[in-house]
């Protein structure tokens, strides 16, 4: 069959409306008596419908029994539904305002004609037509449907509901908790900051020991606190290690969309795709979205040329306002997603085979608050040079020490940008994603904790590319941290509000991560010169001749927990051949500070600025030192 077949005979509407959710023989039944599927197949289908969240057709659809043509042929003959093409017959413009763009695409359903005086509305997906009708306004509970294929139904919402849907992708979240208008303060907000700076640069130039006294005490503030946080999170490593929380089997098997961001990938697409093959979860319930920016030619004509699984579509984002993130694009295809969990990986991620059974597994054991679990990054190319070996040890240090220590201590966590999945209505209830934060991941971990919501690390593993060049390293880090400082600066606009949202314990937590992780790479030149001062050489610095030797203790302390952490948290990972190149930090995160200042300057003159990370740069590689 070619496409859908209008059926051409006459209908009232009236008589179908009604007749359109009473079939006369159970689907399955009607099926195999046509010879369009095998008893046996049948039985399959059934008796996985009973574990899965997904109905008949759909799991004879994902294992290729069943195609779409022949079960709408079959809906619209058992019903009395009309089988359209919108290709030939397209929806009416007029009537697309009559629902939201955002509640067309969650439910594949648009209006399409105006026939008898009532509004007839098009959908892709029949088998949940009491669900519609339930969602549906008042007004539109009982208009009549016709059958349209979903992809279809989709590009007609696409094309008519494009600038509302781009809109909505830029500004999903209350203003309260954007970013956006950080390029357009107020003459007031200007005028403030900008005499801050004159204010600070002139106490610099007239005062610089006071000001200079002023920032050491500051650094040895945050150092102290960074060290206290550090050998907490390895006190509770140590006392209280991870363990896989119950897990329940009695709940059906969710529907999981994945979206996946591409942009300018021309190497990633066939790795990507052989990646996500290995996955276990049942290809019925699985939903692989990769989103590509419309504008850019050398991705969607990468893809053009890759033969995508059934189960994996492509959805392209407008050109919008002049913002082009990554959370402007996942806010786009959120509404594409058919899933009731939505995960997020980068194009270059690996997770393991087993990674979204155990998602839906604690998901389902989880209470209701519990909105989002995060996985554990790590990176498959840890030894193609000094770099990605550092790489690899701060993120073994910060997924598997780090974070779990501040869990445990009951505070908010940032999030990272991938193998993070969220249940879909907290996602949607907090409105998504900052489309103007450039470091969207650690936004959304602490928006989800003020309204409410907890997040907790799970054990599965996502490999992805360790970025192993200095000066692309420089840049992705300058927007992490760059991503940082706004979020800070846009969660502390109202700190009374945001105290009672986090409550004393988080609100203590939210200034520790933030202060002592931009404040001690930005100061870390002072930090430098006290361990100079410390180890015998006297800067030409005042106030720095001498070092007090509770300081010098400190000083030590601090290097120890760094220690400490490193190393265990490389034999954490498998990997203790790079516990000898601890030593290697000493150059890595120089790096960081460069990279600090960096983001500190683009805050102020190209705050949404998202400096690119080229992926694909190495090979998957196992080996070891």
């Amino acid at each position: 069959m070619n496409g859908p077949r209008p059926d051409l005979a006459p209908r009232t509407w009236r008589r179908q409306a009604k007749s359109q959710d009473l079939p006369t023989l159970p689907l399955g039944r009607s099926l195999v008596e046509r010879g369009w599927i095998t008893p046996w197949q049948l039985f399959f289908a059934l008796q996985r419908q009973n574990i899965w969240n997904a109905t008949l057709p759909e799991i004879l659809f994902s294992r290729g029994w069943l195609t779409p043509d022949r079960y709408w042929q079959l809906h619209a003959e058992r019903t009395g539904m009309r089988l359209v093409d919108l290709d030939r017959l397209p929806p009416d413009p007029d009537l697309a305002m009559l629902l939201p763009p955002d509640f067309c695409l969650k439910n594949n359903v648009i209006p399409w004609r105006g026939l008898d005086g009532e509004v007839v509305l098009a959908t892709g997906r029949p088998d949940h037509l009491t669900t519609l009708r339930e969602r549906l306004p008042l007004h539109l509970s009982n208009a009549p449907l016709v059958i349209a294929p979903d992809g279809q139904i989709n590009a007609a919402i696409e094309r008519l509901m494009r600038l509302r849907l781009t809109m909505l992708a830029e500004y999903r979240p209350h203003p309260r908790y954007s970013s956006r208008g950080w390029d357009h303060r107020t003459m007031l907000q200007k005028i403030v900051f900008y005499t801050a700076l004159i204010t600070l640069a002139f106490a610099f130039l007239t005062a610089p020991d006071i000001i200079l006294g002023i920032a050491v005490i500051w650094a040895i503030i945050t150092l102290a606190a960074a060290t206290s946080l550090r050998f907490a999170s390895l006190a509770i490593c140590a006392l209280r290690p991870a363990r896989a929380p119950p897990m329940s089997p009695k709940a059906p098997l969710p529907r999981i969309s994945v979206i996946v961001p591409l942009f300018r990938e021309k190497r990633i697409a066939n790795a990507l795709i052989r990646r996500l093959t290995r996955l276990t979860y049942p290809r019925a319930l699985l939903d692989v979205v990769l989103v590509l920016e419309e504008h850019d030619h050398v991705t969607r004509q990468t893809i053009a040329h890759t033969k995508l699984p059934k189960w994996m579509r492509v959805v392209a984002v407008p050109a919008g306002s002049g913002v082009t993130t990554k959370p402007r694009a996942l806010n786009y295809a959120l509404d594409f997603c058919k899933g009731e969990i939505i995960g997020i990986w980068d194009a270059e991620d690996a997770p393991s085979p087993d990674q979204l059974d155990q998602v839906a597994a604690h998901f389902a054991s989880a209470p209701r608050n519990v909105a989002c679990l995060q996985g554990i990054l790590d990176y498959y190319n840890p030894y193609t040079n000094w770099l990605s070996r550092c790489f690899s040890i701060e993120y073994a240090a910060w997924f598997r020490i780090y974070l779990p220590g501040l869990t445990h201590m009951g505070f908010a966590v940032p999030l990272g940008g991938t193998t993070l999945f969220l249940r879909r209505s907290a996602l949607e209830r907090i409105g998504g994603w900052d489309a103007h934060n450039v470091t969207e991941d650690a936004d959304l971990g602490y928006r989800l904790a003020r309204f409410g919501y907890q997040t907790r690390l799970i054990r599965t593993v996502t490999l992805e590319e360790a970025n192993c060049q200095p000066v692309a390293w420089i840049r992705q880090r300058s927007r992490w941290l760059k991503g940082y400082m706004v979020t800070y600066l846009v969660h502390m606009r109202s700190p009374s509000r945001l105290w009672r949202d986090l409550g004393t314990r988080k609100f203590l937590g939210f200034h520790l991560v933030f202060l002592t992780t931009f404040s001690q790479f930005l100061l870390a030149p002072l930090l430098w010169l006290l361990w100079g001062a410390t180890l015998g050489w006297q800067p030409d610095v005042p106030g720095m001749e001498t070092v007090p030797a509770w300081l010098s203790v400190a000083l030590i302390l601090s290097t120890l927990s760094n220690v400490l952490s490193w190393g265990i948290a490389a034999k954490l990972s498998d990997r203790p051949g790079l516990i000898r190149w601890i030593p290697a930090m000493l150059a890595y995160f120089p790096l960081a500070t460069i990279a600090a200042y960096k983001g500190l300057i683009e805050l102020v003159v190209a705050p949404y600025y998202w400096d690119k990370t080229e992926h694909g740069k190495t090979f998957e590689a196992t080996q070891v030192d």
